[in-house]
């Protein structure tokens, strides 16, 4: 696997056009090979635990339908936990090297983009962009420590730049999905993208009358993704973000696993300050709690000053419930 990374990261940092587009594509079935795994595993688990309530036999099975028909057959399952592939060796070589600086995927896309984007003035770079974010979006889901490289501004920022008009509206619809992935359960990262302006950046987005339809409702999408509760996550969560570099590992040996239990580190102190002074995480004055987390109403009201339908957003969610969440 080290061999093909090797390779394929060689094709990324070049400058021809060509090298970077067959590097993209290494790197995409790389991953697919990874999900190909995941469904496989899942499968595996789900032959070998039978429902209790199935019929044994075929004849049972045509005696409990109904006359003159027959049941449908199971669709096959389209979904799968990341744990699924706890037991595939490919995918701990996969978690073990993602892990650290040297064969990470995510930075080495997001070095790429930046490259792409400097070039791209007259859209000729952005199907090999598209294809980057693509491939972003996939590593982030499979290796989610590597989310911690957007709490650098410098990463986030290359997000914000990649929203703006100038660029395509399939380049912009992409971003807003990789972005999504890169603040999924990292209020780390959130935070940085608020630091940054980035709630403008999409309300402005949502609010242009030039912008493409698709691209406002992948920006909406991405509201209602905001507006929900936040909740700390393994990799800003005290002793746990020790672990999560090192999962599959039992060490945090990575630089990628240090800075995660670096950054939990400072996040539980601060929220543990704040816990011996009386306030209450996520507290009304707008100041992160517990795992660097914000409540939703300090969310609403930071929305609220760059949005004003917000309200009709919150009263959207607590209706349809559409991640299957409450919104207070």
């Amino acid at each position: 696997m080290e061999t093909l990374l090797s390779v394929a990261f060689d094709n990324l940092a070049s400058f021809d056009g060509p090298k970077v587009k067959k590097g993209l594509r290494q790197v995409e079935g790389l991953l697919a090979q990874i999900c190909l795994s995941a469904h496989a595993a899942a499968a595996n688990k789900n032959s070998n635990t039978p429902s209790p309530t199935s019929p044994k036999h075929p004849q049972q099975q045509q005696q409990q339908s109904p006359e003159g028909s027959q049941q449908p057959p199971r669709s096959k399952q389209s979904k799968f936990l990341l744990s699924d592939l706890s037991d595939d060796a490919a995918f701990r070589e996969f978690f073990k090297l993602q892990d650290g600086f040297q064969w990470n995927i995510a930075t080495r896309l997001i070095q790429t983009l930046d490259r792409l984007l400097a070039k791209s003035d007259d859209g000729s770079m952005d199907v090999l962009m598209m294809s980057a974010l693509d491939s972003l979006q996939g590593v982030l889901l499979l290796h989610p420590p590597s989310r911690l490289l957007f709490s650098r501004e410098q990463s986030m920022n290359l997000l914000l730049d990649l929203l703006e008009p100038v660029n395509c509206p399939a380049i912009q619809s992409a971003t807003l999905l990789v972005l999504v992935v890169a603040l999924l359960e990292t209020p780390l990262n959130t935070r940085t993208f608020e630091n940054l302006d980035g709630l403008l950046t999409v309300s402005s987005i949502f609010k242009s009358r030039s912008t493409a339809r698709d691209v406002k409702f992948k920006t909406m999408e991405f509201l209602y993704f905001y507006l929900m509760p936040e909740t700390p996550s393994v990799l800003v969560d005290g002793d746990a973000a020790a672990a999560a570099g090192g999962l599959l590992q039992g060490r945090p040996s990575s630089r990628l696993g240090k800075a995660a239990a670096a950054a939990a580190a400072a996040s539980s102190s601060s929220s543990s300050s704040k816990r011996n002074d009386g306030e209450r995480p996520g507290s009304a004055e707008g100041k992160p709690g517990e795992g660097g987390t914000l409540n939703q109403q300090t969310k609403q009201e930071m929305l609220r000053q760059h949005l004003p339908n917000v309200d009709e957003l919150v009263k959207d969610l607590q209706q349809y419930a559409p991640f299957g969440g409450a919104v207070a």
